[in-house]
């Protein structure tokens, strides 16, 4: 797929990158050859490979996922430098 100038000025601002007169032509040309390079991995036959994790097999951890209250609220207020009724207390920055 062929990217031109103008789209390559296009995906630079839809981007947010300011790019140089100059470079939008290397840019459009690097832009095609990711697409063409896109292409040719679309073509490669993966029927019946499973995704993968890691290039070396592995298990990932797990833990059992239950709901617990920490009961570590003093423990946690105890380093805030100002704590009220159980909860961090902030300066006030609306009037």
């Amino acid at each position: 797929m062929a990217i031109d100038k103008e789209t390559a000025r296009r995906v630079a601002h839809l981007a947010r990158i300011e790019v140089e007169e100059a470079a939008l032509e290397p840019l459009a040309r690097d832009l095609s050859r990711i697409l063409d390079f896109m292409d040719e991995l679309n073509e490669v036959d993966v029927e019946g490979v499973e995704p993968m994790t890691s290039v070396t097999p592995m298990t990932l951890k797990r833990r059992a996922d239950a709901v617990t209250d920490g009961d570590r609220q003093a423990d946690i207020l105890r380093n805030a430098p100002d704590a009220r009724e159980g909860f961090f207390a902030v300066p006030k920055v609306v009037e």
